[in-house]
C-alpha cells in the first residue's frame, strides 16, 4: 500500500526518452548561429528548462538576437526527430497499466508536444485531457512549482499527499518547493546530481513499483 494518493510525472525523460532528441536540435540550431555548444552543454544547461530560458542563453552565447522563427524552427524539426524516433522510457508503460493510484502528467514542454509524444510511445490511452498539465497553460516554468500544485490540486489532492517523478534538478526543486516528495528518475543523471535533493532516486521504471511501498 503506497503512502501517496496521486503520482504526478514529468514527461520528457521520464514518460519518453525525447531528452536527446530535443536537445540535440537545439544544439544543431544553436551553432548554426555560432553558438559551438555540444550535447553535453544542452543537458547541463537546458534541461528541464523552459524554451525561453533555453533561447535567452543561446542568445547571450551567440551575442545575438534570436531569429523571430526560432522556435518554430525547434519545434518543426524536434518534432519530425520525436515522429522519426522516440521511444517510450523502458518499463514505464508497464508501470502505468499496474499503478492502482491516479496519477497525471505535468510537463514544461506545449500541450501539443505532450499529447503528441505520449501517442508516438503508445502511452496516451493511460491520460486524459485532463489529466495532462502544461507550464504553458498557467505561463509558469519551473523552477517555480505552480504547475505542480495546479496539478496536485485538479486531481484532487494536497502536495503531501502526491509524489512528482522528475528527472532534472529544475524539476526536483520545482516539486520541493511546492511541498512534495520527488523521487529523482536517474537514468539519464550523467552528471550523478539528483540524489542530493530528491527524496529518492532510482534508475529504472522497473523499481518503482516496489519504491512506492515504501
Amino acid at each position: 500500500m503506497s503512502k501517496y494518493k496521486c503520482i504526478i510525472f514529468d514527461c520528457d525523460g521520464v514518460l519518453v526518452d525525447s531528452e536527446a532528441l530535443s536537445n540535440q536540435v537545439m544544439v544543431d540550431l544553436a551553432n548554426q548561429l555560432g553558438a559551438n555548444i555540444t550535447l553535453d552543454y544542452a543537458y547541463q544547461h537546458f534541461k528541464g528548462n523552459s524554451f525561453s530560458a533555453c533561447a535567452n542563453k543561446i542568445s547571450k552565447l551567440t551575442d545575438q538576437k534570436l531569429p523571430d522563427n526560432f522556435e518554430e524552427q525547434y519545434r518543426q524539426k524536434s518534432f519530425q526527430r520525436f515522429k522519426d524516433e522516440i521511444k517510450p522510457i523502458e518499463g514505464v508503460k508497464d508501470v502505468l497499466k499496474n499503478l492502482e493510484i491516479p496519477f497525471c502528467v505535468a510537463s514544461s514542454g506545449p500541450v501539443n508536444k505532450i499529447e503528441l509524444n505520449l501517442q508516438l510511445t503508445g502511452l496516451s490511452s493511460f491520460f486524459q485531457k485532463k489529466t495532462i498539465f502544461s507550464c504553458y497553460t498557467i505561463e509558469k516554468w519551473k523552477p517555480d512549482p505552480a504547475v505542480f500544485l495546479w496539478a496536485s490540486e485538479s486531481m484532487g489532492f494536497r502536495s503531501e499527499e502526491c509524489l512528482v517523478i522528475e528527472d532534472s534538478p529544475i524539476g526536483i526543486e520545482a516539486a520541493l518547493r511546492g511541498g512534495f516528495d520527488v523521487f529523482g528518475f536517474t537514468a539519464h543523471d550523467y552528471k550523478d546530481e539528483l540524489h542530493k535533493k530528491a527524496t529518492k532516486t532510482f534508475n529504472s521504471m522497473n523499481l518503482l513499483p516496489e519504491l512506492l511501498k515504501l
